[in-house]
């Protein structure tokens, strides 16, 4: 079959009304008689609200209500867990500064704010669990008295025998790894307009993920429904996993129920920082034991993740990070112990790599101590260990026909200009470093990742694609309705190729539909670099079943002039996952795999601990490429989050109390912090056969790696093992004295 649209880099669809600003954000969104909400804050990380007073709030000229907790009808909700209030009741306890107390609504933003700060609340201040660590300690504080210990969830993987192993290794190492709180920092502030729609409905135009999601957990919220109800997704300013859970979309639900009228919220920006969810920190001790001759016989991995004060998806982030403790190894005696850990501390959720992101740290800094330790290369220990199709994994299942791991490391490799000689590979000489002072390294990682959701999940997408006719009988136009949000990853795209491709017909002439919950049928969320797999599937299988009844129309001669089919696609169809085993972890965990393997060479100032990277190699296997301009774009992006997730971001908290306010107490990497040169390598060496195309997903992959290869470098550079991220300026120059290396 001749493709005229997938594998090509068409602009993306909605490239042109972003530039030129025509496109509509939830904050840009009014209507007639609306007004205004401002939420009231917990003040403290852990205490009992003991009373909340309104009246001086009440009181305000031009103060509509002060909403609380004795207006919602089910005061619950969580996307996972239902152990989040929506509002906090006299009696009960906030849990971490993102709670909220009550809403203020007013007829203008401004007299809502000076309203808020009238609300009354007297606290009674309980000891705040702020390290996941000590939370699991017996007699700690508990942050949910109804349960017996903060322990949220326990994971256990057991492979082999690893004591035996173990006795049997030529060579152990060990490590003890952590990593921190990250913010999404996406640009477009959390903004939701609540309103009662002609037909009566609670609807939202809001920014999100997973819309019908959304309505499932709003629908508890208020008692409803879901048919009662309805979601608007225009424009998303980005999410990265930061609007996979409710923020703002149903406190702006709750108000228009309450008040009969259109009410809009938007967060600022230091709102954002401090009271929305963050990435996953993670404490990881690993042990590993290899042959002399480098193949890997055991490891023995802990991973503890702080969740936070509430649930969110911490439980599915555990059971990723558990299940890619290892990395992509044949390792045949393993032992994993994972758990995720209730704290006073911001609530944690999906962030790009859901889980996926914080073990590479962990196992890729392994292997570079393995490969030293034996004097192997680093490139060659990696290739001799590494999952191939046929071998089985650490949770029992066999590698399929899309594992494109040793490839996408041997072209990064290659790239970076390694060379193999009699069977061995040989490192690139990295010439002389700028100054006295500074010392060059290079260093390699390679991480892999799920595509699409996992451990018996039952994912799914239905998609509708209506064919507009010609009076010749061609097809004139192409609408594809699901609800496929686009935060800024090109799936609208990627969908309007499979679909011009599987149908035949120019790109151009496909559209896809605004998302809403009443008009486009469920997608899932944008998350688990799933939509081109599972909704690509879902959007061609559509187009080809449309594609059959339009050309039956034409040898029929009906003279009809629109053609509509529906397809809904399960995952599970073309390769059903399993939940762990609650005593071996032994499982199906997941539908498909993307591989990424990246190569920093860096300079290391040994006199301020500051990194510089010179050059960054990344090449991915994601199956076939459907879009080459949005593939690039996928790679730097991620590596973009990548550096910023190795070197300069760092959320930093105090007891609970958030000490990173705003962008400017946050260091997102400028363009001057990224590598001077770039290299994307597209390796397309393992289509998976179930795929549309081909493709399986990119979208979070690129990220996974980043922070190892530059640390790894580091090492390269300096000798000296970074073991917690950040590895900013003050963390190398402090290891580098500690390490007697200057």
């Amino acid at each position: 079959m001749q493709l005229k649209a997938v594998g090509q880099g068409v602009q993306r669809v909605d490239i042109r009304q972003k530039v030129r600003g025509t496109r509509k954000y939830p904050q840009d969104f009014n209507m007639e008689g609306q007004l205004y909400a401002k939420v009231v804050w917990s003040a403290h990380p852990h205490a009992v609200v003991k009373r909340i007073d309104t009246s001086a709030a009440e009181a305000v000229p031009g103060v509509v209500r002060v909403i609380t907790y004795r207006d919602v009808p089910v005061n619950e909700y969580g996307i996972n867990v239902h152990d989040q209030p929506v509002l906090i009741a006299e009696g009960d306890k906030v849990r971490w500064v993102g709670d909220r107390i009550a809403i203020v609504v007013a007829e203008t933003e401004r007299i809502a704010a000076h309203a808020r700060d009238l609300v009354q609340v007297e606290y009674e201040l309980l000891p705040v669990v702020d390290d996941p660590r000590q939370a699991m300690k017996p007699g700690a504080p508990l942050v949910h008295e109804d349960r017996e210990s903060n322990i949220l969830k326990h994971i256990v993987i057991r492979r082999g025998d690893v004591e035996q192993a173990f006795a049997q290794a030529d060579v152990i190492v060990e490590g003890y790894y952590t990593t921190h709180h990250v913010e999404h920092a996406y640009l477009q502030p959390d903004a939701a307009l609540g309103f009662v729609d002609d037909e009566g409905r609670i609807a939202v135009i809001s920014s999100c993920q997973w819309p019908a999601d959304d309505l499932h957990q709003i629908a508890h919220m208020l008692d409803l429904p879901e048919d009662q109800l309805r979601e608007i997704v225009p424009t998303v300013g980005g999410a990265f996993g930061g609007r996979e859970d409710m923020y703002i979309q149903h406190l702006a639900a709750l108000c228009a129920f309450v008040l009969r009228r259109p009410v809009k919220i938007v967060f600022d920006r230091e709102e954002v920082t401090q009271r929305t969810g963050k990435r996953h920190p993670f404490y990881m001790r690993h042990r590993t034991g290899a042959t002399r001759d480098g193949r890997i016989v055991a490891a023995q991995v802990e991973l503890i993740s702080d969740a936070g004060a509430y649930a969110s998806t911490s439980i599915p982030v555990l059971g990723n990070a558990a299940s890619f403790a290892l990395g992509p190894y044949k390792i045949p005696h393993a032992r994993v112990d994972a758990y995720t850990v209730y704290t006073n501390n911001a609530v944690t959720m999906a962030m790009r790599g859901f889980g996926a992101t914080q073990p590479p740290f962990g196992y890729e800094s392994q292997m570079d101590k393995l490969a030293e330790a034996l004097g192997m290369d680093p490139v060659e220990l990696r290739l001799q260990n590494l999952l191939d199709v046929g071998d089985i994994a650490v949770t029992g299942n066999v590698m399929t026909a899309e594992t494109g791991a040793k490839e996408t490391l041997r072209q990064a490799a290659l790239a970076a200009g390694w060379r193999e000689e009699d069977g061995h590979w040989i490192k690139p000489d990295l010439g002389t470093p700028s100054a006295p002072y500074k010392r060059r390294g290079i260093g390699v990682a390679i991480a892999y990742k799920n595509v699409g959701y996992s451990l018996g999940y039952d994912d799914k997408t239905t998609a509708k694609v209506e064919l507009s006719l010609a009076e010749s009988g061609e097809i004139a136009r192409v609408l594809v309705k699901v609800a496929a949000v686009e935060v800024g990853q090109g799936v609208l795209t990627a969908l309007a190729q499979i679909a011009a491709d599987t149908l035949g017909v120019d790109v151009d002439k496909v559209r896809l539909a605004l998302v809403d919950t009443t008009e486009t049928p469920d997608a899932g969320s944008s998350s688990a670099s799933r939509h081109v797999f599972i909704s690509g599937n879902a959007v061609a299988r559509a187009a080809a079943q449309a594609k059959e009844k339009w050309q039956a129309i034409l040898r029929d001669e009906t003279g009809e002039m629109h053609v509509e089919a529906e397809y809904t696609f399960h995952g599970r169809s073309v390769r059903p996952t399993t939940p762990f085993d609650p005593e071996t972890g032994q499982c199906e965990p997941h539908i498909s795999y993307s591989y990424a393997a990246q190569v920093a060479l860096v300079e290391v100032d040994v006199e301020t601990g500051q990194t510089e990277i010179l050059k960054f190699w990344a090449a991915a296997d994601a199956g076939k490429v459907i879009n080459p301009i949005m593939y690039f774009g996928q790679q730097a992006g991620g590596v973009h989050m990548g550096v910023g997730y190795a070197l300069t971001e760092n959320y930093i908290q105090q007891e609970g109390r958030p000490r990173a306010r705003r962008f400017s107490e946050y260091h997102i990497p400028t363009v001057m912090d990224m590598p001077h040169e770039f290299e994307s390598i597209a390796v397309e060496s393992a289509p998976d056969p179930n795929g549309p195309f081909g493709a399986t997903g990119l979208g979070e992959t690129p990220t996974l790696p980043t922070a190892p290869a530059i640390t790894n470098a580091i090492h390269d550079a300096t000798g000296v093992w970074i073991e917690s991220l950040p590895a900013n300026a003050e963390r190398v120059w402090r290891a580098l004295r500690a390490a007697h290396k200057l």
